[in-house]
């Protein structure tokens, strides 16, 4: 397991840091999830910040679907990248790692790969909304963010990713680290 940077961002330290959240629940995850890091490195101009592993149970998944494991980078694409050109090369990562078109909502899937926001951007169209619509809702994402720029806030938030976290209800879905 990657150990959490103590770096502490925020949101003026970096103007092109960028929030990629991974999810997989089909085969091996852990190892897909390490991998995928992995690559997205080579699409960042400084050391990608990675989190702990967490593990998180479905919410308006099939029944019977698996637990994912999720974590979160932070990074900084290359000079000239756009959202919509990052979008793109997250789609197709996916797409390596054996992820097939959607045939039902929320199915299990091999890898999951959600831009939550980039630098300041906002987007709106069919294809990418940022910052993400519901990042701030979801504990699989803000639980490990939380561990590696507590301090940040999305485009748009007035609170911090830690506020955010304290203020979701109790049962709005468990997580807890992979051992």
């Amino acid at each position: 397991m990657s150990e959490p940077q103590e770096t502490r961002w925020t949101d003026a330290d970096e103007p092109r840091l960028t929030v990629v959240a991974l999810g997989s629940n089909l085969g091996e995850s852990r190892r897909i999830i390490r991998e995928a890091m992995s690559a997205l490195q080579q699409h960042s101009e400084i050391p990608l910040r990675r989190s702990s592993l967490w593990a998180s149970e479905p919410v308006n998944c099939p029944s019977g679907s698996a637990w994912f494991v999720n974590a979160i980078c932070v990074m900084q694409p290359h000079a000239g990248v756009t959202p919509e050109d990052l979008l793109g090369l997250l789609q197709q990562l996916e797409r390596q790692f054996g992820r097939t078109p959607k045939r039902a909502h929320n199915e299990p899937r091999v890898l999951d790969l959600d831009l939550i926001a980039f630098g300041r951007e906002r987007r709106n169209t069919p294809e990418l909304v940022l910052p993400h619509p519901r990042a701030h809702l979801r504990r699989f994402v803000l639980q490990p963010l939380a561990e590696i720029i507590p301090d940040y806030r999305l485009p748009g938030e007035r609170q911090t990713i830690t506020e955010l976290l304290r203020g979701l209800p109790p049962d709005i879905q468990r997580v807890q680290l992979v051992p």
